[in-house]
């Protein structure tokens, strides 16, 4: 009985320590490096991309700014806030690695993901659509059957017209083609290499409203997939989670977060974007109590 005892004090000695050691206290390595480091898109319309200032700006990065603040009252000190540039590929290793306290950029929040890191509140609502030339007809989806399709490397955008080739969806298969950014596959649409490229409809619309000849394009089909942002955090931190989630309710409830939205998707903001009736429930069933 006493080594069945003994056994299990070890055991749970073990699980213990384990659980401690792979715990991250992001704010105290905040407080003490005093950098917070944000991980932004960009290229990615309205969400994280460099203005004609050459100025890193965006939705997400005027949300991130926001968070800035609140753990400058919080830890009681002036931060740096230092952005660093991240794509679908880089944004979850950078944050699962350290690199970065957290990517405010335009991350679909998948259970896969939850794996490696974790996720805020949802921010935005979204899916996945086609951005191609009005001048080659293309009225739905399926008339891209057969035809060059580009994707973002690690999006969901590219996971959707894998999942579509596979259930029989195009006849013949389209032909996936892979671009690190959206302004790669932009250009390629551009120029033909490509005959669609699929993205999330808000990072289409801002794409398109950026291009030189935006009346040349159009977004077709209904949205093929279900895209909820939130923002990447460190696995094993809930004490972040919980700060970056209050500063979200706090900005659902006060205001400031529709007035970002305005800024940037209101019908007089940089890609017009209307807010969809889902999408503002949504506000409301995650504005808890504070």
């Amino acid at each position: 009985m006493k080594k069945i005892l003994l056994l299990s004090t070890m055991l749970m000695a073990i699980f213990i320590f384990t659980t401690n050691a792979v715990a991250v206290d992001t704010l105290e390595k905040i407080s003490n490096s005093g950098t917070f480091i944000v991980g932004a898109r960009d290229g990615a319309i309205p969400f994280g991309f460099h203005n004609d200032q050459n100025e890193h700006v965006g939705f997400s990065l005027d949300l991130a700014k926001e968070f800035h603040k609140a753990l400058e009252e919080k830890i009681g000190k002036t931060l740096e806030l230092k952005t660093i540039v991240v794509n679908p590929k880089t944004r979850i290793p950078l944050v699962a690695n350290g690199n970065v306290h957290i990517v405010t950029g335009s991350a679909t929040h998948t259970i896969p993901r939850e794996d490696t890191v974790d996720f805020s509140l949802t921010f935005f609502l979204t899916g996945s659509q086609l951005l191609v030339k009005k001048d080659k007809g293309y009225a739905s989806v399926k008339d891209l059957s057969g035809k060059k399709i580009g994707a973002a490397q690690g999006s969901t955008n590219e996971k959707t017209i894998r999942e579509l080739n596979k259930s029989g969806y195009f006849n013949p298969e389209a032909k996936l083609v892979i671009y690190q950014e959206h302004t790669q596959g932009m250009l390629a649409l551009n120029n033909g290499i490509i005959e669609a490229y699929c993205g999330d409809g808000s990072h289409l619309a801002g794409m398109k409203s950026k291009a030189k000849n935006s009346d040349d394009y159009i977004i077709i089909g209904e949205m093929l997939s279900y895209d909820p942002y939130a923002f990447i955090l460190p696995e094993n931190d809930s004490n972040f989670r919980d700060f970056i989630n209050e500063q979200l309710i706090r900005m659902f409830v006060d205001g400031r977060y529709m007035t970002y939205y305005d800024k940037w998707f209101g019908a007089n903001g940089v890609v017009p974007f209307p807010m969809t009736d889902d999408f503002r429930t949504l506000i409301k069933l995650q504005s808890w109590p504070l």
